[in-house]
């Protein structure tokens, strides 16, 4: 976790309904760390406060958050409780859990009614929550843009790495040299 020392004006919030998503929320945070992206964390319930996420919501843009990840599972009525009361771009982040391990969550977030957009990601993928925050952060931020661009190319980078020690096991593997990257 960033110091309280460290810790500039919070751009990202993130919301969870409940303390114990914090485990599965964990990527989030280390995430934004990485990309040196200020946040705040906060808990709220959609159905047992619901008059704290409307306080959340309406004061977040005021307060300097950017854009919110709202993390909750089950009926996940969170993010699209913040996306009614706030103008800022809302992240679902579906948790798995209960009888339909997370896909109740997914559903709920993605089919909100017209004029409430979240934008959802996979269940339980906080990485791609915050990357997405990033994202929307770095279009009004070079520094942020050209941070996820490296990352990006070393994710490449990975990757090439890795087909070459499957070849170097002896594994027939395509071979993208010479091949048009216009195609």
């Amino acid at each position: 976790m960033m110091s309280e020392e460290k810790m500039e004006q919070p751009l990202v919030g993130v919301v969870m309904g409940s303390a114990s998503d914090l485990e599965k929320v964990q990527p989030v945070f280390q995430t934004l760390e990485a990309f040196q992206v200020p946040y705040e964390a906060a808990v709220v319930s959609a159905h047992r406060t619901p008059h704290l996420v409307s306080q959340y919501a309406e004061s977040a843009a005021k307060r300097g958050i950017k854009v919110i990840i709202a993390a909750a599972g089950l009926a996940a009525a969170l993010p699209g409780a913040l996306a009614a009361v706030t103008d800022l771009p809302v992240i679902g982040l579906p948790l798995s859990g209960g009888p339909a391990n997370g896909m109740d969550a997914l559903l709920s977030m993605a089919d909100m009614p017209p004029g409430i957009p979240v934008a959802t990601v996979g269940v339980d993928s906080a990485k791609n929550a915050a990357l997405l925050a990033v994202r929307i952060l770095g279009q009004n931020d070079g520094e942020l843009s050209s941070a996820l661009a490296r990352a990006r190319a070393r994710a490449s980078s990975e990757v090439i790495e890795k087909t070459e020690l499957l070849r170097n096991k002896g594994f027939p593997m395509w071979d993208p040299k010479g091949v048009d990257k216009g195609e």
